[in-house]
């Protein structure tokens, strides 16, 4: 069976064309031209095509309607004679209305009648070409010319008895002259058109895209001077004020990081001179009285500085690793972890703390209230054991080891404060779990209760016993806060009730209970 050869199609060699000659060439023109080039000229395409489609549409609409004219007036003409034909009335010559030539045939094909300008010798139109034309509806367009009439004719046929063809012919030249003049004036006028509307087009997009130069060279001026502003942003609510409220919004997330990131650099630079001045002096001091050093002493101290230190390098990283996860969605960030074992975990660690730590778990507030009845420290009673409150899990999803440091910050600044006892509470509380830490200690009045969670935060020395040197970086809380952040929570201080003394609050988004045992440390 033979088969048929195919060429390429158009998209083929559309494809040639892009990459061989002329295409790449123009393919990277276009590339490089700005927005507001190939927005003009694109428009300008678009437009250039509309207008010619446009003239052609009126050009042949006119013509149309102008030839359609001519054969009206042509077959008036004809259907008035083929009248007088069949009334047994026409004279000689043919009576004819001006512009109009009239050839009567005979049904042989004879010239037997014609008016006064018509040829009696040779017909318009051949018998033929005649019959078929009385047999439709519209004309023919002859040339005048080998008749001595006007160079273009409109020629019509109507029938009349006995087999008679009436052609009348009516000169075209009028309606000829009329599409030249129109056509002439498209061809002048389209291109003025053209140009005036691309020049349009060129300023209107000028207009429409200064919003953004204006961000640009807003963006510009942040990024020489080095200093966050806002960007202007335009009247028109489309998407340039969208883009212009979006940047903004960056620039002030981005100037609140830089501001947070210069504070963390200077309070970490301010919190390590200390432990290293302190190593560097002991170190001095001890190379240029080796002989009276007690070294054993010194190395104790510089140990300790560098614990500080070490200490300080960890609450950071933990703080750097907390920013990084917040704003994450809160899902797949541990395993489910149970708040009253982690309570009472924690709280075995303090037995030797110069006051008593004391754990309790709540299923409910109400719970909490009956437990709070019997013993105001939170601790069941003996004879209620079979329903103690330290049974009840209360699971929330996270990591056991940053919960734990969570809690362990918590009790020690309250251990650090306290006067004789530290409470730590764990309930339920609807979707909600609550682990609160109270002492009672002298508290922290209530405008420095948020800047308490501040980084490097340094308060009243009232609430430490032991100086600065105890009450370590001031980043306990800071890591307490994102911590809970980190996981979905919160975290604030309050006073604690009844007074003096301060409790810390963390609320944990809770899970459902699970009674096939609760988890632990891993």
């Amino acid at each position: 069976m033979a088969s048929t050869a195919r060429g390429p199609g158009p998209a083929a060699l559309s494809r040639w064309w892009l990459r061989h000659g002329l295409g790449p060439v123009l393919v990277r023109w276009w590339r490089r031209l700005g927005l507001r080039a190939r927005v003009t000229l694109t428009a300008a395409l678009g437009l250039l095509v509309a207008l010619i489609i446009g003239d052609l549409l009126l050009l042949n609409t006119l013509r149309v309607s102008l030839t359609r004219s001519v054969d009206a007036s042509a077959k008036s003409g004809a259907s008035e004679v083929a009248a007088l034909i069949d009334a047994s009335r026409l004279p000689d010559p043919v009576p004819v209305a001006a512009g109009i030539t009239i050839q009567v045939l005979n049904s042989a094909g004879r010239i037997t009648d014609v008016s006064p300008d018509g040829d009696r010798w040779v017909p318009l139109v051949s018998p033929a070409r005649a019959r078929a034309l009385a047999n439709g509806d519209g004309g023919m367009l002859v040339h005048g010319a080998p008749f001595d009439m006007p160079s273009l004719l409109r020629v019509a046929v109507v029938k009349a008895d006995g087999g008679q063809l009436v052609i009348a012919a009516v000169p075209f030249s009028e309606a000829s002259g009329s599409l030249n003049v129109v056509a002439r004036g498209l061809v002048i006028g389209t291109p003025a058109l053209f140009l005036v509307f691309t020049g349009a087009i060129w300023l209107v997009t000028g207009l429409t895209l200064r919003p953004i130069g204006a961000l640009r060279r807003g963006a510009a001026q942040v990024t020489a001077t080095g200093q966050v502003s806002d960007l202007p942003v335009p009247e028109a609510r489309d998407e340039v004020r969208l883009l212009a409220v979006t940047l903004n919004d960056m620039l002030s997330r981005l100037a609140a990081a830089q501001q947070r990131q210069r504070a963390l650099v200077s309070d970490t630079a301010h919190e390590l001179r200390s432990p290293i001045a302190s190593i560097r002096t002991q170190l001095e001091v001890a190379l240029d009285f080796p002989a009276g050093q007690d070294w054993e002493t010194t190395a104790r101290d510089v140990h300790a500085d560098v614990l500080r230190l070490a200490r300080l390098a960890e609450d950071l990283l933990l703080l750097a690793r907390l920013d990084e996860q917040a704003g994450h969605e809160t899902a797949n960030r541990g395993a489910p972890v149970d708040l009253a074992a982690l309570c009472r975990s924690a709280a075995c660690r303090y037995s030797d703390a110069p006051v008593a730590v004391i754990c309790a778990a709540y299923a409910t507030p109400d719970a909490q209230d009956r437990t709070d009845s019997r013993d105001p420290t939170g601790a069941a009673d003996s004879a209620d054991a079979a329903d103690s409150p330290q049974d009840v899990p209360v699971l929330v999803t996270g990591d056991w080891g940053r919960l734990d440091r969570l809690l362990v910050n918590l009790v020690d600044n309250a251990v650090r404060y306290a006067k004789s006892a530290v409470t730590i509470s764990v309930r339920r509380d609807g979707s909600w779990a609550e682990l609160s830490v109270t002492d009672d200690g002298p508290g922290i009045p209530a405008a420095d209760l948020e800047r308490a969670f501040d980084r490097f935060a340094r308060l009243d020395d009232a609430r430490s016993r032991e100086g600065d040197e105890a009450g370590g970086a001031g980043l306990g809380l800071a890591i307490v806060r994102a911590t809970a952040q980190a996981y979905g929570g919160t975290a604030h201080l309050e006073a604690a009730s009844p007074p003096p003394g301060l409790r810390a609050v963390v609320r944990l988004p809770a899970d459902k209970e699970m009674p096939s045992g609760r988890p632990g440390p891993a």
